[in-house]
């Protein structure tokens, strides 16, 4: 009898063994640790980079120094004539030591961005998804939809309520150009922070509208045969 007991115990320890051995091998498969293709993308365009560990940690929140860094990046703020000569805004919470000061003088230039009372602008402080998907829609253009076609856009989804009025416009602008990734349910998840791989996503559908439009841009004009 206690060897029957002895028997189960190790063939126990053995089971659990393998079982705690197949998770870890699981974990620690390379294909988990592989980055998805919207962040490779975006990573090789250098809109985003991977923290210095070399990780990119997608579900950390955007930050509003981050989001200004990569909105000047992304739609070349800096060169638009809104920026040139204008003077240097005092802004008490981001001073010239700040990493991300001339970013986000820029998007304060060109009012893609805008600061507090006090000309405070919360550097450090997390976006919602309402705020980064109006923001950048701010950058990229917002179409200029009566509320009837924004409504129709927005009903799609869900949560389409729980869009904050300020933002509607802007929202159905990214979900009409098809840059906005969105829950199994075909939520928005408006209230939600910003996370690194919601950004990746947006930015990599980006790319993937304007590659179209390079190409064409390249395309030697055809010369129409002259009339006869």
């Amino acid at each position: 009898m206690r060897n029957q007991r002895n028997l189960l115990a190790t063939l126990s320890l053995v089971l659990l063994l393998h079982n705690l051995t197949l998770s870890v091998a699981r974990a620690v498969e390379p294909s988990d640790n592989l980055p998805s293709p919207a962040i490779q993308q975006v990573i090789a365009a250098k809109l985003m980079a991977n923290s210095p560990d070399g990780k990119f940690y997608p579900e950390r929140m955007i930050s509003r120094a981050e989001l200004a860094a990569i909105l000047v990046k992304v739609f070349n703020l800096d060169q638009r004539e809104t920026v040139k000569g204008r003077e240097v805004k005092n802004i008490p919470d981001v001073p010239p030591s700040h990493w991300a000061f001339k970013d986000i003088q820029t998007v304060l230039k060109t009012d893609i961005m805008k600061g507090y009372r006090g000309n405070l602008f919360f550097p450090n402080q997390r976006v919602t998804r309402a705020e980064a998907l109006a923001i950048f829609a701010q950058a990229y253009g917002v179409f200029q939809f009566g509320d009837d076609i924004v409504n129709e856009i927005l009903d799609q989804h869900p949560d389409a309520e729980s869009i904050p009025v300020w933002a509607r416009k802007a929202i159905a602008t990214v979900v009409a150009e098809g840059l906005i990734n969105t829950d199994d349910q075909n939520n928005i998840l408006p209230l939600r922070p910003m996370t690194r791989g919601d950004m990746a996503y947006v930015l990599s559908q980006y790319l993937q509208r304007q590659q179209p439009q390079l190409e064409m841009s390249l395309t030697p004009d055809v010369i129409p045969p002259a009339e006869k």
